[in-house]
């Protein structure tokens, strides 16, 4: 009797302890409208109002929330972790439209609200705004600070929560991979890799807003897109967004700051920590992430030159790898008119997202280290066929890969295929063209933000169902889709 009540006991969820958690981290979200109440304070545009009574709404809610269940402090179990993982992002989602809705310019509707909050929160860069450029600058500041707080969540997400679950790309990366991320461990405590992370991501957002404002940024433009270049997420503070600047020293440091925010932050900490740089070329992710770098770069430089687009070679230099970069990384910036350039390249380099970031980094994607993994394992594969008797072994690196990694790697790609299909398949049910809602699921799978067709200047003109599956895809997509797919499994309620 006392042995099938434990087990009764073990197999329920805690879903007070959930409430818990999710009202502290509405309470501690009720801050972050603090700052751009100020900017509104500061640039006398009169949105102050509307962030100043979401701040009080996400307090008091996150504070309902939590006072019943103050108590309830029960370890977490994995499937509680999945649970509060999942439900964080959204939850977070649907409270950061608040201001969105609450402001008389612009006038949009909640489903369009959620739509900007998930995508600034999942750093995806997807918009339903247009004349940025008039929008009160509370409301600019606010949505790049969504996506440099959720580059943020991605980082320790990825890093430090993820693999305590068992999945995920840094699991598979420390686990099973040579390099100084296996060795150097971090830190043994979350709470201790999460504040070792904030360091070292407010030195780079830091850094990066010092490099725009010395290139000929306003301070506010500066702080703004050093958010969004860190983040990898690619909203900006003008509809013209990077090109509205006009510079080509700007798109370098654009470049360069958003390969910084697509590498491992575990290999910027070992960085950090040891004074070398030795780790980031011993390391085999960063190594094929360079390499290509360097070919994308190159193939739409040679593109661009043969084409004629640009007058001369160093812009055409200057547009090929600010775009290369920003497609690839999942940032989204744009610098020039897509309609000039050869119909190919721009679906080339959408393609180019699907490989991504690296893992533990604020981009998306399917990660470089999946993405080579895949191709040894092919390459093994074609081997095969010529020697069927062959001992053949993955490696990545120096480092054999075992057999169960290449096979969760094959299912984490099958996932991600029938993920993006379903998606797709839906909104052309809704109506969509072919072309919009390729690249509209291609933009918000992939974390990255720009599309073509009706979607490559703002996502407002698609359908309301469209924006759902999207923010939905955009969630599939920075959970490393095992993360929110296990929970549609029966198996899962019933451990």
């Amino acid at each position: 009797m006392m042995l099938s009540i434990l087990e009764a006991d073990k197999n329920n969820v805690q879903y007070k302890n959930i409430i818990r958690i999710l009202g502290l981290l509405v309470a501690v979200l009720s801050v972050t409208m603090l700052p751009p109440a100020l900017v509104s304070l500061i640039y006398r545009d009169g949105a102050g109002v509307a962030f100043l009574l979401a701040f009080l709404w996400c307090l008091f809610t996150g504070l309902l929330f939590w006072y019943p269940n103050r108590y309830e402090k029960s370890e977490l179990r994995a499937r509680e972790g999945f649970l509060i993982v999942v439900l964080f992002w959204l939850v977070l989602a649907a409270f950061s439209a608040i201001p969105f809705t609450l402001l008389d310019h612009p006038d949009i509707s909640f489903t369009d609200a959620f739509f900007e909050s998930i995508s600034g929160l999942t750093t995806t860069g997807a918009t339903i705004l247009s004349g940025i450029d008039d929008l009160p600058h509370a409301l600019l500041y606010y949505r790049q600070q969504l996506q440099w707080i959720g580059g943020m969540g991605i980082i320790v997400l990825a890093v430090a929560v993820l693999p305590m679950l068992g999945i995920g790309g840094m699991q598979l990366y420390r686990a099973e991979t040579p390099g100084p991320v296996k060795d150097s461990k971090m830190t043994p405590r979350i709470a201790d890799t999460a504040k070792h992370l904030w360091f070292i991501y407010l030195g780079l957002t830091i850094a990066c807003a010092l490099a725009y404002w010395l290139a000929g940024m306003s301070v506010f433009d500066a702080i703004s897109h050093s958010f969004s270049s860190i983040s990898n997420g690619g909203f900006s503070t003008h509809d013209a967004s990077i090109g509205y600047f006009d510079s080509q020293l700007i798109n370098y440091i654009c470049a360069f700051f958003c390969l910084m925010g697509a590498m491992n932050f575990s290999l910027h900490y070992t960085a950090v920590h040891h004074k070398t740089l030795k780790n980031y070329f011993a390391d085999a992710e960063f190594r094929g992430f360079i390499f290509i770098q360097l070919f994308l770069a190159l193939s739409c430089f040679i593109v661009l030159w043969l084409f004629n687009v640009y007058d001369s070679v160093d812009v055409s230099l200057n547009q090929a790898v600010l775009q290369t970069v920003s497609f690839s990384t999942s940032a989204g910036f744009a610098s020039a008119d897509f309609s000039h350039w050869p119909l190919f390249l721009p679906i080339f380099l959408i393609f180019s997202s699907f490989i991504g970031s690296c893992a533990g980094s604020t981009g998306g994607g399917l990660k470089v280290v999946r993405a080579m993994l895949l191709y040894i394992q092919g390459m093994r594969e074609l081997e095969r066929l010529v020697h069927p008797k062959a001992v053949l072994v993955v490696k990545l690196g120096n480092k054999a890969v075992p057999d169960r990694v290449v096979q969760a790697v094959w299912g984490f790609f099958a996932a991600y295929t029938m993920v993006f299909l379903v998606c797709m398949l839906l909104i052309l049910a809704s109506g969509v063209d072919n072309i919009t809602a390729f690249t509209a699921v291609a933009a918000c799978i992939n974390n990255l933000g720009p599309g073509l067709g009706e979607v490559s200047a703002s996502f407002a003109s698609i359908n309301s169902f469209s924006k759902w599956v999207l923010s939905i895809a955009m969630l599939f997509g920075r959970l490393e889709i095992f993360t929110l797919l296990v929970l549609f499994t029966p198996a899962f309620w019933r451990a």
